[in-house]
């Protein structure tokens, strides 16, 4: 555990590539050696993700070795390439990755596919269209973005008023995971006769989240409602909308259920987040990996829970 905080400490200070687990130096050659791509290790959500992931692998230690990477920030598309780039000059047996672009990280993807190695796809779905251009096939390991998007637009509708003004924060416009859980809380809104005021991009962000929600207020005064796709954002609108002294008035949702909007759930300054589970989406995607390269049936990709979070749900849990 030591050697991976190290390890994301120096990614993100000194967008080193990506660290290398030394137990893949002891472990005898038939061994896979599996390699973790994931989006920024600034983000809460993907450090639990690669903890779990390290824990995971520590205790199937004779099974494989693991090979965890990250980039700085979840835009940097061209470090991500990079990374994968060099996943195919160490000779992985299998890439696990969570891609920061649904598209451009298919050409990268291609290349590693030509050389023989596994692809798993976890969290953000590759895009459809560009895989078959390229000829691929990619299982996704994942939960139903739209779905949970929606059940967690759904609680904040049920909370307001047909007629309500709501705006909704995107993340980056060409990631899947974006378009899903926009559009879940597009389907919500809608049913419940809520006005979606209006729709922008913070780009997964807490900084932009909190600049664009500033001037949506001061554009649309009368609005009830923030959603946002990921709960870095929600932060973000959050932090305005108490900056303005609004904080009565105005309900945020979220999405991943990091611990610091879980604690304002309970609290009740955010109103629900989603939990996809994130520390094990990792883990669901070694193990489908390491299910292929033993040659074991595997179905094409794997559906993995998302649940909603409320304060009355995290109450009847404790």
């Amino acid at each position: 555990m030591k050697r991976l905080i190290l390890c994301i400490f120096l990614v993100s200070i000194f967008l080193l590539p990506g660290c290398i687990d030394n137990d893949s130096e002891t472990l005898p050659s038939e061994f896979p050696r599996i390699a973790l791509v994931m989006k920024s290790l600034a983000n809460e959500f993907f450090v639990n993700m690669a903890d779990a992931a390290q824990i995971h692998q520590s205790e199937n230690s004779r099974q494989y070795s693991l090979i965890i990477n990250g980039i700085r920030n979840e835009s940097d598309i061209t470090q991500q390439v990079s990374i994968i780039d060099q996943m195919i000059a160490a000779q992985v047996d299998a890439i696990v990755i969570a891609p920061a672009d649904s598209k451009a990280l298919v050409p990268a993807l291609a290349r590693a596919n030509q050389a023989g190695i596994i692809l798993v796809n976890i969290d953000n779905r590759l895009d459809a269209s560009v895989l078959s251009e390229f000829d691929l096939v990619i299982p996704h390991v994942g939960p139903d973005n739209k779905e949970g998007a929606r059940k967690v637009g759904d609680y904040l509708a049920g909370i307001l008023v047909a007629g309500d003004e709501v705006a909704i924060l995107e993340g980056i416009v060409s990631s899947i995971n974006s378009q899903a859980r926009r559009d879940g809380f597009e389907e919500a809104a809608n049913a419940r006769g809520l006005i979606i005021a209006t729709i922008q991009s913070a780009s997964w962000e807490q900084t932009k989240a909190a600049e664009i929600t500033s001037a949506v207020l001061t554009q649309h005064p009368s609005l009830k409602g923030v959603m946002a796709a990921n709960d870095n954002m929600a932060l973000g609108a959050l932090s305005a909308i108490k900056q303005l002294g609004r904080l009565d008035e105005i309900e945020v949702v979220g999405f991943d259920n990091i611990s610091a909007v879980n604690k304002l759930v309970r609290e009740g300054e955010i109103l629900a987040t989603a939990d996809q589970h994130g520390d094990l989406l990792a883990v669901y995607g070694i193990e489908f990996a390491l299910d292929t390269l033993a040659g074991k049936e595997v179905q094409y990709g794997r559906k993995t829970p998302v649940d909603l979070i409320t304060r009355e749900i995290l109450q009847g849990r404790d």
